[in-house]
């Protein structure tokens, strides 16, 4: 069986990332790391994405918990990524970092979690990072 990480560089996702080697040394699984590329930002990271994903899965294969990650380019929506994932793989379990919104940035950008909620069979473990 699979735990699907939906995986980005933010606290959030470090969070998630915790919860996922959680869940999947507890069920014996492995983990599906599904990441969309951002749009650049202008903001500096002293590492490529591709770095930063390769430490994601070092840190799970230090743990023991076999992993492949997926790395879909900018502009691929990221929830039918996610779900394509975790059905490909037969996931009992996806596990999304949540983020404070307000309820207008909820209504204007929509929210992925929902949309992830509705649209996937298997449970979702929303974790938020720590303040």
């Amino acid at each position: 069986m699979t735990v699907t990480l939906a995986y980005v560089f933010t606290p959030e996702g470090d969070a998630a990332l915790a919860a996922a080697l959680e869940e999947a040394q507890r069920r014996s699984s492995d983990v599906l790391v599904v990441n969309v590329t951002r749009p650049a930002t202008g903001e500096a990271s002293p590492y490529s994405e591709e770095q930063e994903l390769d430490a994601v899965q070092a840190k799970l294969a230090e743990a023991g918990v076999a992993s492949e990650v997926r790395q879909l380019p900018a502009g691929t929506d990221p929830v039918d990524a996610i779900i394509d994932g975790a059905r490909e793989t037969g996931s009992e379990l996806v596990v999304i970092g949540l983020r404070r919104r307000t309820a207008v940035g909820k209504l204007v950008l929509g929210s992925t979690a929902q949309r992830l909620l509705l649209g996937l069979d298997c449970p979702v473990l929303a974790v938020k990072a720590p303040r």
